[in-house]
């Protein structure tokens, strides 16, 4: 599940997981770090599923 989310999730033209972690490259993530990128994986799931829901009614 991670890897589909996350992996294929674009917003304006980017994958904001990706980019956080790329910036973050060859540096110790402290746990606070760790924390924030968990939010930022929740807030892309919660996005993927309203979309989902969105394309359901809007199907209907």
């Amino acid at each position: 599940m991670f890897q589909k989310l996350c992996g294929v999730f674009y917003v304006g033209g980017y994958q904001p997981a990706q980019k956080w972690l790329k910036v973050r490259k060859g540096r110790v993530l402290e746990f606070d770090d760790i924390l924030h990128y968990q939010k930022i994986i929740l807030a892309l799931k919660r996005t993927s599923d309203l979309m989902v829901e969105i394309d359901k009614v809007i199907e209907v």
